[in-house]
């Protein structure tokens, strides 16, 4: 079969980013710009192998990218081709993705990850954290440490989680409530596993999280997609839905920053939420993600620590505390029947947590030094935060909204008219510049984007902002033109 398609790359071993993923981008970069057309043939991957001089799996995993992002097909004894349902670009993105060519690209081939609201690891605590961990393992009585221990913790760790979230997050909670996690993904898949069956109904936000659905559906629960305003989560629509559907197990919620908006959920309909999680009988899981990190007097507390709401799951983590690597979350819920559901699950596949971790950050919580790291981060991220809001004050202010978050480690960014943004995400890879696609956050892709600015230096920031309003401005400026 003639294959007339040429690939143009040169591989660069020693950019950060995987040669697959060079290859990838490269065919989508060639998809986009018309090179390559719907129906047309890729090399076969032994012969691009050769013509790369690479391993022919690195290129097999390419294809496998592109396949599942479906830029491509893969026909059983035939090969790969273009996909023939691609989306046609509008005539004015076609053009400014053809002029992208001529722009401005961040130096040095460096990507610039604005990732969904990673702390800085550069700050994190590490040597603390492993100069505690060495000795947790040393002490004499280690042996006593090498057996299985409980399902849901180290009991004095839990005790230590339950006194930080009564005193500090209003809480009424004893340790017997808590179980340890390994980071809180794997407490949102304990509790979708002990709490619903098949048929069940979770109600979310949208746009929401992604892997708390994916959590839910695997659990063979169905989702409710509820909108989200400048006050939160609907909650007039929470009850129509409440109304009309008897098998609502659950609702899923990120009250204090909303993932991704981050706005934060209005008392009133905090209260509305609880009353009719009672009246219902319906859980409120409620992912509190990232609470320590707050700007203003004091963070809001959780719908969990009213004291009048009868059913919940309320999931935390340490990992922004300390680093995204340190894998330890927690739930907590005074329902004891799913508690023991959660931590016979849990002994299945896990057995038990990660002892010695969890006697280490509790030694550095009781040395102080766990708080004292917050304090530092704390002022870190909002001088960050701030200089964050200067620069899109300044390169934004008329092309997009934005508010100013009272924690947290993330803007989110809503242009002034309707972005294709696909276009604008290639356009901004070709830049060396990488956001989240909004169709990440919602089923019907919502005209927003998280703007993340934990893990990220001034220099970056400085550099990438003003090329990411460079980009929508061009299309914001053509759609006021037209109207």
């Amino acid at each position: 079969m003639l294959r007339p398609w040429k690939l143009e790359l040169e591989i660069d071993k020693k950019l950060d980013k995987a040669v697959y993923l060079q290859i990838a981008d490269t065919i989508i970069t060639d998809i986009r710009s018309g090179r390559l057309k719907a129906g047309d043939a890729l090399p076969g991957s032994r012969n691009l192998a050769q013509t790369l001089k690479i391993n022919r799996n690195t290129v097999v995993e390419a294809y496998q990218v592109l396949i599942n992002e479906e830029w491509v097909i893969s026909r059983e004894r035939k090969g790969i081709f273009v996909s023939e349902n691609l989306p046609v670009l509008h005539e004015k993105n076609a053009d400014a993705l053809h002029d992208s060519k001529n722009q401005q690209v961040l130096p040095n081939g460096i990507l610039i990850n604005f990732d969904d609201g990673h702390p800085d690891s550069k700050i994190a605590p590490v040597t603390e954290l492993a100069r505690a961990y060495r000795q947790i393992f040393s002490i004499k009585a280690k042996w006593q440490m090498m057996g299985y221990g409980d399902e849901h913790g180290d009991m004095e760790f839990r005790k230590m989680i339950s006194q930080m979230l009564n005193h500090q997050r209003g809480m009424h909670i004893h340790e017997n409530e808590i179980s340890i996690t390994r980071g809180s993904q794997m407490g949102m898949f304990l509790t979708a596993q002990s709490l619903l069956s098949p048929g069940d109904i979770v109600i979310v936000e949208d746009p929401g999280y992604q892997p708390a659905w994916q959590a839910f559906q695997y659990a063979g629960a169905q989702l409710l997609f509820v909108p989200v305003d400048h006050e939160g989560i609907s909650v007039e629509a929470v009850e129509k839905l409440l109304k009309q559907h008897r098998n609502i197990k659950a609702l899923y919620s990120t009250p204090h920053r909303q993932y991704p908006t981050t706005v934060t959920l209005s008392l009133s309909r905090r209260l509305k939420l609880i009353e009719l999680s009672n009246q219902y009988n319906m859980t409120i899981i409620e992912d509190d993600y990232d609470n320590e990190f707050h700007f203003g007097y004091r963070p809001i507390l959780p719908i969990s620590s009213f004291p009048e709401l009868h059913n919940y799951v309320y999931i935390g983590t340490l990992s922004k505390v300390v680093a995204p690597a340190l894998r330890i979350g927690y739930l907590a819920t005074k329902n004891q029947e799913l508690l023991k559901r959660i931590g016979d699950l849990r002994k299945i596949i896990d057995v038990h947590g990660d002892v010695i971790m969890e006697q280490a950050v509790l030694q550095l919580i009781k040395e102080g030094a766990i708080k004292k790291h917050i304090r530092k981060a704390t002022v870190h991220y909002k001088n960050k935060r701030d200089f964050v809001f200067e620069l899109l004050k300044k390169h934004m202010k008329d092309i997009a909204d934005f508010t100013l978050p009272e924690g947290g480690l993330a803007f989110w960014i809503v242009p002034k008219v309707q972005l294709d943004w696909d276009v604008i995400t290639a356009l901004l890879l070709d830049r060396n510049i990488k956001i989240i696609h909004p169709k990440q956050y919602s089923q019907n892709q919502v005209n927003g984007f998280r703007l993340s600015y934990g893990a990220l230096s001034e220099e970056q920031l400085e550099q990438s902002i003003p090329l990411i309003a460079e980009i929508f401005s061009r299309f914001v400026t053509q759609d006021k033109v037209e109207l």
